[in-house]
């Protein structure tokens, strides 16, 4: 009897294994076909948006000292570099939702959420891009490059994004991740967090695929080796040349006045930063890392960790010349704001589960054989000056993307696969 259900199981493993393995040579094969043109499309531009703005940049420049001495005007010329697991998915909301009211012109991928990530960001990689295009918003997830990225903006365009504690962060990203790192599914053991943790180099390799959700995420998304020892002294010039490119960092553990002092940086009024919290993992489903095992996750991941440090000592370097009372003052305003909106938009008053989500358009992206991320059910006797507001404010990023009319036959196409082989 036991020996019939291990091999049931054991088939069922291959079976999913099998699945596994051919999508992701599907994957492979759909990602050289759809990137092959833009990667020769690269050394072909004669024309980007700053030289086509050229011109135009010193009487931009003076215009902007100008109405900043008097009265600034909203900043419309945006580059957001959206990291994972971070609050970022909540951010991208907010850009959404700005960018739609002001008419901007978003630079987004095609065929797919995010800009063919973990390759280095391209220019081409923008749906539909013409050599000199020049457009407001870009920020979809990438892996950074400045100088590609510049290319499709406008000079005073304003650079930002966004960190979280580094342990938090990798503690999310290896429950979000591990199905889809195949070096984490030989781990042992009901927590194969702490497995990993107390052995990291047994169960890692720098070459392997997907590896790098597994060290110094952050580092990797800004374009870096993300497997740098943090006292590698390649590590602080590459944060100082990050630094270099980057107006203002958001702190995602001070997420409401991160936002505080990204309305001030961007002269946007307090409805434009109102918000739910978007893409939130249930509170089951987090480890509670004990205090040695979060020592070794920050010895892990130390590159992010310098880089972390770095930018929270400018942030709160910018709290303190904002106000320490002005802040408060204005981070209860916020929290009172987005109280009201919660009361008129959502149901069951907070974020609920996948399996109680009643419409198909608030449902989030899960992740491979999980359903940990939580969502809302809107109010339906919502007052109709509101009903579009809420809508939108509820709208998770896959469903809102298409909406602003994203080709996402890619990203659907990976999870009806992932839905129909890994059964939640």
């Amino acid at each position: 009897m036991m020996s019939g259900i291990k091999g049931n199981k054991c088939r069922l493993v291959i079976r999913r294994l099998v699945l596994w393995v051919l999508l992701i040579n599907i994957m492979l094969v759909l990602y050289c076909l759809t990137n092959s043109t833009k990667v020769k499309n690269r050394d072909s531009q004669e024309d980007t948006c700053p030289l086509r703005m050229k011109s135009l940049k010193r009487n931009v420049t003076s215009q902007r000292t100008k109405a900043q001495s008097e009265k600034c005007s909203p900043e419309v010329n945006i580059m957001f570099m959206k990291t994972h697991k971070t609050a970022s998915s909540t951010l991208l909301n907010i850009l959404f939702r700005f960018g739609e009211k002001h008419e901007l012109k978003f630079a987004f991928p095609d065929g797919r959420n995010d800009f063919f990530y973990p390759s280095p960001f391209l220019c081409s990689q923008v749906k539909d891009y013409r050599p000199g295009d020049c457009f407001n918003i870009v920020c979809n997830h990438m892996r950074f490059d400045h100088q590609e990225v510049a290319k499709l903006l406008h000079p005073d365009a304003v650079y930002i994004t966004i960190l979280r504690d580094p342990v938090d962060l990798f503690e999310s990203s290896f429950h979000y991740y591990h199905r889809a790192v195949p070096l984490t599914w030989m781990i042992n053991g009901e927590n194969k967090l702490e497995q990993f943790l107390n052995a990291p180099q047994t169960f890692y390799s720098p070459d392997a695929f997907n590896s790098f959700y597994l060290r110094n995420l952050l580092f990797f998304d800004f374009g870096f080796d993300n497997n740098m020892e943090a006292d590698d002294p390649r590590v602080l010039r590459d944060i100082h040349s990050l630094s270099s490119h980057l107006d203002f960092v958001l702190i995602a553990e001070y997420f409401e006045e991160s936002l505080i002092l990204l309305k001030d940086t961007l002269c946007w009024s307090m409805e434009d930063i109102l918000y739910f919290k978007l893409n939130a993992r249930k509170s089951s489903s987090v480890s509670r890392l004990s205090t040695a095992l979060r020592e070794k996750a920050l010895r892990w991941n130390g590159a992010d960790w310098r880089l972390y440090q770095h930018f929270n000592a400018s942030f709160w370097a910018r709290v303190e010349a904002y106000g320490r009372e002005r802040m408060r003052q204005e981070v209860e305003e916020l929290r009172r704001r987005n109280a009201e909106m919660e009361a008129i938009c959502i149901e069951d008053g907070g974020a609920v589960e996948a399996k109680k989500i009643q419409d198909g358009r608030f449902l989030p992206w899960q992740p491979v054989g999980e359903s940990t991320i939580l969502g809302y059910n809107m109010k339906k006797d919502i007052d109709p000056k509101f009903r579009t507001i809420c809508e939108k404010m509820l709208t998770p990023e896959i469903q809102y993307l298409s909406e602003l009319g994203v080709s996402l036959w890619l990203t659907r196409l990976w999870g009806w696969f992932k839905d129909a082989v890994f059964t939640v």
